[in-house]
């Protein structure tokens, strides 16, 4: 039986964003590192392996953020097209780790409080069941994993895929997030990245800071110190690829408390860097910026 563990708080909180429409809203190297990362060192004539992203995903109305949404799309243009995606998004956690719908994938529109047109846009991505398959035989290796045929994209997941793949014709799955635990979802990362090698896209969406009580948009809105340096701190770990920091950033990372009421949105870029975490190449930050002041837009790209 799925435990579905997402706390109804974090669904309902979106609509703190909603306010005024939508105009308005918005080295390695250490021990730990080389125990959890084994096998051969990526060097740069594997280079023609599939990246792996962390997005920062906005909400809703990113739709209507015609920077953003350019921004978005112009990185996925940069990057070989994949043959399917693969999505964690901070809006579903589940245990064990279960698969998404793989024949007719819908939306979930996990919000409320937003204007209507929000609730009857569509994304009709086809689905992944050979990818499916190949997740379960990874993944099941080791742990269990179930499905859940009838559960879709949540907003986490259809809201940047609508601006980088607006045709909608990739395959989409999407995994859940099995726990909060970064070790854990270090090795899941791990486990899933033979899969850069069969031109799947692995993306981890979320937000590196994600306290919407913190956001400010007015005009005079400034962004804190706090957020600064849990950004700046973010950006240094992730570059040098410090898995040992990654991993203990709920006592390094300097005001993760106010920057983290909860963990779901920062965790998937723990499994992002998992599965590209034998590369040496440059870490890459197509997006930065803040949004809202104190919620940074930073996503990453692990060739």
């Amino acid at each position: 039986m799925v435990e579905d563990t997402t706390r109804l708080g974090r669904r309902h909180s979106l609509r703190l964003l909603a306010a005024g429409g939508a105009a308005a809203v918005v080295s390695g190297g250490t021990f730990l590192g080389s125990a959890l990362v084994r096998g051969k060192k990526m060097s740069h004539e594997t280079n023609n392996r599939m990246p792996t992203l962390f997005i920062a995903h906005g909400a809703p109305p990113l739709l209507d953020d015609v920077r953003w949404m350019g921004e978005l799309k112009a990185w996925a243009d940069a990057v070989p097209r994949p043959k399917a995606i693969l999505m964690l998004s901070a809006h579903w956690e589940a245990r064990p780790v279960t698969l998404g719908a793989t024949r007719v994938v819908p939306l979930v529109y996990d919000f409320y409080g937003f204007p209507r047109r929000f609730y009857e846009m569509t994304y009709a991505a086809p689905g992944a069941p050979e990818l499916a398959q190949r997740v379960r035989a990874l993944v099941g290796a080791t742990q269990a994993v179930a499905d859940d045929p009838k559960r879709g994209l949540d907003h986490g997941a259809y809201v940047p895929l609508m601006a980088m793949y607006p045709n909608a014709d990739v395959p989409v799955l999407q995994v859940s997030l099995p726990s909060m635990d970064p070790r854990e979802l270090f090795k899941l990362g791990r486990a899933l990245a033979p899969l850069r090698d069969e031109s799947v896209l692995i993306v981890g969406s979320g937000f590196l800071i994600h306290n919407l009580r913190e956001m400010d948009f007015s005009p005079r809105a400034h962004t804190p110190q706090w957020a600064a340096e849990f950004d700046a701190w973010s950006a240094e770990v992730l570059s040098r690829r410090n898995v040992d920091a990654l991993l203990d950033y709920r006592s390094q990372a300097p005001g993760v408390k106010i920057a983290l009421p909860t963990h779901e949105h920062f965790v998937p870029a723990i499994v992002a860097l998992g599965a590209a975490a034998e590369s040496e190449l440059p870490v890459k930050f197509p997006i930065t910026g803040f949004w809202g002041g104190s919620l940074t837009r930073r996503s990453a790209q692990f060739d």
